[in-house]
């Protein structure tokens, strides 16, 4: 009904019985995205299963035929790598080793794609794959290189959005998420990731079992071979070769070893000189050991004879009893096969006569 001077313009009107789950039904489609997957490995599969559980559409290509694996997670497989660029998909992932990245990445031929399409990497190196596909994919290509980092796909709300629909499947994974540059993840990654990796394998090589008084030390020790080694030695060098912080990190664990070692053999040493030398003063000096004129001596020519300063003990009948040295160890005349150097010089010092020794 009109009035004069009174026009109806607008009305409250009830809106379809079922407006609310049609708009929630809407957005849930817009934050689902059509993955498609490069590398259907180990990685690219466990991450696939869990995409799709997410309702996220999923297609992967690979070198290695995985049709039937595939098909029974409900993902799209394509051997040619032109099929699977056709198809458009939203993200690219690129799950392949790191030794093989580059190679699997020149084979997909981009020019095929969507020129915003955004390319995710999930590699445990950082700058590498930042900088391969920095100089190798067109300014208009977004990227994001997990762990996650994010870098490149400027301020277009839409884009921002695929990438925030992107990084909340990790976060309903569990993942917790920590942003950084790929030059500090790779910092912290080869004194974290490469040293754990590298301690495990060297322990491994030790051929490390288990004994019946397994401390929980030492069952942790185990864990971490088992962890490690389980893994191929292709990815523990891809750490080492593509982290130029890998090479820092291990020197810097050697010298850890020999800073180690030498407090031991340090220790050692000042136990030996306090059994030869009882009542000298903390700070003197063992002197330089004397080696043999010739090799025709009763020493063995592989020895050093330490002098009478050093340990040419006499017995009571005044006889003489040397000490050869050799790789650390003391023995009698002739020795590195003698007992380790507080046990021999607890008799030297405890007693002089040769019977004793």
């Amino acid at each position: 009904m009109h009035r004069a001077g009174l026009r109806v313009v607008a009305i409250d009107a009830a809106q379809f019985f079922d407006f609310e789950h049609r708009a929630k039904q809407r957005l849930e489609k817009d934050m689902k995205l059509r993955v498609g997957i490069v590398g259907f490995g180990n990685f690219g599969q466990f991450l696939a299963k869990r995409l799709v559980d997410r309702g996220h559409t999923v297609i992967a290509t690979s070198r290695t035929p995985y049709d039937e694996v595939a098909r029974s997670m409900g993902v799209a497989f394509y051997s040619d790598p032109n099929d699977f660029c056709e198809e458009h998909p939203e993200v690219v992932l690129l799950a392949s080793s790191i030794l093989s990245c580059e190679n699997v990445f020149k084979s997909i031929p981009v020019q095929r794609l969507k020129r915003n399409t955004l390319f995710v990497d999930v590699l445990s190196v950082k700058v590498f794959p930042k900088q391969m596909l920095l100089r190798q994919l067109p300014p208009e290509v977004d990227i994001l290189c997990t762990h996650p980092i994010k870098c490149g796909w400027g301020e277009d709300p839409r884009r921002q959005k695929r990438v925030e629909a992107f990084l909340k499947f990790f976060r309903e994974e569990g993942c917790s998420m920590v942003e950084m540059s790929c030059e500090e993840h790779d910092r912290q990654a080869a004194s974290t990731q490469f040293i754990t990796h590298t301690v495990g394998r060297v322990l491994g090589a030790m051929q490390l079992a288990p004994t019946e008084i397994n401390t929980k030390g030492y069952d942790a020790l185990l864990n971490l071979v088992n962890n490690t080694t389980n893994d191929s030695f292709d990815l523990y060098y891809g750490l080492f070769l593509y982290n130029q912080n890998a090479t820092d990190e291990l020197e810097r664990l050697e010298a850890a070893v020999d800073s180690v070692k030498k407090q031991l053999f340090g220790r050692l040493h000042d136990i030996a000189r306090k059994q030869l030398f009882p009542d000298s003063p903390a700070r003197t000096q063992l002197p330089a050991p004397v080696v043999p004129a010739s090799p025709s001596s009763s020493a063995s020519s592989a020895s050093t004879v330490v002098s009478a300063a050093a340990g040419a003990a006499s017995d009571s009948n005044g006889s003489h009893v040397g000490f050869g040295v050799r790789e650390g160890l003391v023995g009698k005349d002739g020795g590195g096969s003698g007992p380790a150097i507080p046990s021999l010089l607890s008799a030297v010092g405890g007693s002089q006569n040769e019977s004793s020794l």
